[in-house]
């Protein structure tokens, strides 16, 4: 630590921002101070190290040769030292932002976290449910519960279960359909939103499914369970949108068949940084409840 020591850390963090930012101006702007400050600080870092960071033209300040690596450290150890300050002010704040669809949080999520919450009163969480994609290296959200393919580059992502389908449909629906080929005797219920189709289900069997009846169309999973619970016809619905209502009987499964789409549930947060303890709980938590209902393994419930 001797050298560091002799290092002005508003030096460093003043070479650091001009190098990144591209000038004097910016770095102030940024820094809360005048251009004039930022140059007199880098003067006195260079004096400090012996050492010509900067080639001065008069287009403004260039990183001198030979000092890639010193400007690459720098940029990581002034992330790492803002992510301990984030990790600090997480914690103490005991809050957790955790951004995941709609669908997911109403249907599957809410019910749970009442479990969260009781087992950890001091952790106060935030959901925030939309359909736009965050970056959780912009400190928007502490964690993105996101559905796809992955991975997400830039980001640490972790998989947490496969998305498994089934067609599920009220019980007097239920009642005219006795092999997979009576589907083209009753409406399907459709998501013009879904990130899949009813070729994920049916594989490459001799139905079509490009030949199956039309029915209602929906931009929205809630709503197509919904109508499958009123008798409107047969959803092919997603484990987390129906497992519910599965349970409670509210529809049924007459093909008690679960098909993975090729898309997961991922647990994504910022990269190259460490959790805070509201994150931990919440992972730890979270995994314990997707074990515990066997999400992504677990039997159809309710089948027919």
């Amino acid at each position: 630590m001797d050298s560091l020591n002799k290092a002005p850390l508003n030096g460093l963090r003043a070479a650091e921002a001009v190098h990144r930012l591209g000038s004097l101006s910016a770095a102030g702007r940024e820094l809360d101070v005048s251009p004039g400050a930022v140059s007199q600080q880098i003067a006195r870092l260079e004096e400090a190290l012996d050492l010509r960071l900067f080639d001065r033209r008069p287009g403004g300040m260039v990183a001198a040769e030979g000092t890639e690596e010193v400007f690459r450290l720098l940029g990581q150890g002034f992330e790492r030292l803002k992510a301990a300050v984030d990790e600090t002010r997480t914690d103490r704040q005991s809050a957790l932002t955790v951004s995941c669809a709609p669908i997911f949080a109403a249907r599957w999520l809410i019910w749970r976290l009442r479990d969260f919450t009781r087992a950890h009163p001091d952790i106060r969480i935030r959901i925030d449910s939309d359909t736009e994609l965050i970056d959780p290296n912009d400190g928007t959200a502490d964690f993105a519960i996101r559905i796809g393919r992955g991975p997400y580059p830039g980001t640490t992502a972790e998989q947490l279960f496969p998305q498994r389908i089934v067609p599920v449909c009220s019980a007097e629906v239920a009642e005219r359909l006795t092999s997979p080929a009576d589907l083209m005797h009753v409406p399907i219920i459709r998501d013009v939103k879904a990130m899949y189709d009813w070729d994920d289900w049916l594989g490459t069997g001799a139905l079509n499914p490009h030949q199956l009846p039309g029915g209602p169309e929906f931009g929205e999973g809630s709503l197509c369970l919904d109508s499958a619970m009123t008798g409107a016809g047969v959803f092919l619905g997603f484990e987390t949108l129906c497992v519910d209502a599965l349970r409670r009987g509210q529809v049924v499964a007459p093909f008690p068949v679960w098909r993975e789409t090729g898309a997961s549930y991922w647990l994504v947060s910022a990269q190259d940084r460490s959790l805070s303890q509201p994150q931990r709980r919440f992972r730890a938590w979270l995994k314990e409840a997707i074990a515990a209902e066997g999400l992504g393994v677990a039997e159809v419930p309710g089948g027919v």
